[in-house]
C-alpha cells in the first residue's frame, strides 16, 4: 500500500507502475473516490461541529424552537452523509489494496517472464556418460518417493517421502536453518494458520487469493465475512513472520530484525494446471525455511539487506554444489508489492533447464504500511519500516536438483558432503543393492 498523499503527488509514477505490473486498477477512479471521501469528511465534520454548538446552547436550559429544528435538520443531513461516506470509504479502501509498489529504477520493464534478465550464472552443468533419470524414476528406484499413494491419499499433486528421502528432506532444511543461525537470525516456528489481516498485509490478498487454502470452523460450510475474520493456511512463513510485529512501534535500536521461519506451506496452485504436473516441482504442501528482514526506512539500507539475503541463499546452493543462476524479475513478473526482486533457479537435468528454487524480494514500506509496522528513530520521528523476504530453502523441490545432479549410472545418488552427517551415509543406493 502506498500513502494516498504520495499517490496524489506522483500520479504518473503510480500510473506507470499499475501499467507495468499488469494491475487491474483505474487510478483516476480511485483518485475521484479520494476526493469524494475527503469532501464528505469535511462536510460531516462541519455538521458535527454545528450539532455540538447547538447542544452546548441547549444545555444552558433555554428552549429555542429554531435551534431544535436546526438540530433535527442537521441530524437528518448527517445520517445521509454518513451513509454515503461509509460506502465511498469502503470502496476507496478496497481499491487501495490494489495500488502497487513503485519498482526500482533498475527493474526491467516487461509484460511477463520473457522480460526477466539473467544477472549471474554459477557452477558447471553436470555431464553424464549415461542417460540420466528424472527425480520420479530415481525416487522409485531408491524407494524414497511414492507419488501414486500420495495421490491416492492426498489427491492431485500428493506425495509421500520415504526412507532416506525423509532424512535428505530434513537435512537440507536443517542445514539452511543452521546457516541462518550463523548469520544472526532469530529462529521461529510460526503459525501456519493466519488471519485475513496478515494475508492482506503481506499482499497475498487480494492479488493471490485463489492460491490460498481457506479454513472453515468445524460444522460451517461458509464464513460470514461481515461478522468474522477468516482463517487461512499460509503459503509461506513470510505471512506470519511479518504479522508478528503488526500494529507495533519499534525502536530504531532494535533494527534490523532478522527472523527465519521453519514451516509447512500450502498453495492451491490454481492457475498452474497443466504446468509441472509430474513429480514434486509444483505441489500443494511443502516445507520451507524463510528469511525475513525488518529494517530502517532507507533504500540504501534495505537494498544492502536485499543483496545479503541473496548471498545467503547462494551460499547454501554453493555448499550443496548445485549449479544455479540469478534472475532479476521484470515488472510484469514481480508481483504488486515488490520494489526489487530476484529469483534463483537451480539446474534440473530432467527439465534440461533451470527451475526456480528461491525468491528474494525488497518491498520497501509497502508491507509495513499494510501491517502498520513502524519504528521511532533517534529524533523521535515515527516511520514505517522496510520489509524484505527470501527463501533460504524449500523442500522437496530442492530435492529434484540434488537427486538429478548427484545421480550415478546404477541409479544410486551421492549425498552432498554438507548433508552427509544427517543422512548418515554418503550414497543412497537402490533398494536391495
Amino acid at each position: 500500500m502506498l500513502d494516498i498523499k504520495f499517490i496524489r503527488e506522483n500520479k504518473e509514477k503510480v500510473r506507470n507502475a499499475i501499467r507495468d505490473k499488469n494491475i487491474d486498477l483505474n487510478l483516476d477512479y480511485l483518485l475521484d473516490l479520494d476526493t469524494k471521501r475527503r469532501t464528505l469528511k469535511t462536510e460531516i465534520d462541519e455538521l458535527r461541529q454545528k450539532r455540538n454548538e447547538i447542544a452546548q446552547v441547549m444545555k444552558k436550559g433555554k428552549r429555542d424552537e429554531k435551534l431544535i429544528k436546526n438540530g433535527q435538520e442537521i441530524k437528518k443531513l448527517l445520517a445521509g452523509l454518513e451513509e454515503k461516506f461509509s460506502k465511498v470509504k469502503k470502496e476507496y479502501e478496497n481499491l487501495m489494496w490494489y495500488v502497487p509498489q513503485i519498482p526500482s529504477e533498475d527493474t526491467p520493464v516487461g509484460k511477463d517472464e520473457s522480460g526477466n534478465v539473467e544477472v549471474e550464472k554459477v557452477g558447471n552443468l553436470p555431464k553424464f556418460e549415461f542417460k540420466p533419470r528424472d527425480h520420479i524414476e530415481l525416487g522409485k528406484i531408491l524407494d524414497i518417493l511414492d507419488l501414486d499413494r500420495g495421490v491416492k491419499v492426498s489427491g492431485f499433486r500428493g506425495y509421500f517421502l520415504k526412507n532416506e528421502g525423509v532424512l535428505l528432506h530434513l537435512a537440507v532444511l536443517w542445514y539452511a536453518l543452521e546457516k541462518l543461525l550463523g548469520n544472526g537470525f532469530t529462529p521461529m516456528i510460526p503459525p501456519t494458520l493466519a488471519k485475513d489481516f496478515t494475508l492482506f498485509g503481506t499482499g497475498w490478498f487480494p492479488f493471490d487469493r485463489d492460491n490460498i487454502y481457506r479454513v472453515l470452523p468445524a460444522g460451517k460450510l461458509e464464513l460470514d465475512e461481515k461478522k468474522e475474520e477468516g482463517t487461512n493456511l499460509i503459503g509461506t512463513a513470510e505471512v506470519t513472520l511479518c504479522g508478528y510485529h503488526a500494529d507495533e512501534i519499534l525502536d530504531e535500536e532494535e533494527l534490523p530484525i532478522k527472523l527465519c521461519g521453519f514451516s509447512q506451506c500450502y498453495r492451491s496452485e490454481i492457475g498452474s494446471y497443466g504446468k509441472d504436473t509430474k513429480g514434486v516441482y509444483r505441489i500443494h504442501e511443502f516445507a520451507k525455511v524463510e528469511q525475513v528482514i525488518i529494517c530502517k526506512n532507507d533504500y540504501v539500507t534495505s537494498n544492502e539487506w536485499f543483496e545479503k539475503l541473496r548471498d545467503i541463499s547462494q551460499e547454501i546452493l554453493n555448499d550443496l554444489e548445485l549449479p544455479h543462476r540469478v534472475i532479476q524479475m521484470c515488472t510484469g513478473d514481480m508481483g504488486a508489492g515488490k520494489y526489487k526482486m530476484y529469483d534463483i533457479e537451480t539446474w534440473m537435468p530432467s527439465r534440461k533447464a533451470y527451475g526456480e528454487t528461491h525468491s528474494c524480494s525488497n518491498l520497501g514500506d509497502w508491507q509495513a504500511r499494510r501491517l502498520n509496522i513502524k519504528y521511532k528513530n533517534k529524533k523521535g520521528d515515527i516511520k514505517y519500516a522496510h520489509c524484505l523476504n527470501n527463501t533460504a530453502i524449500a523442500s522437496p523441490r530442492i530435492l529434484i536438483a540434488i537427486l538429478e545432479n548427484y545421480q550415478q549410472e546404477d541409479g544410486s545418488v551421492k549425498i552432498p558432503k554438507v548433508l552427509q552427517k544427517w543422512v548418515s551415509q554418503e550414497v543412497i543406493k537402490p533398494r536391495g543393492k
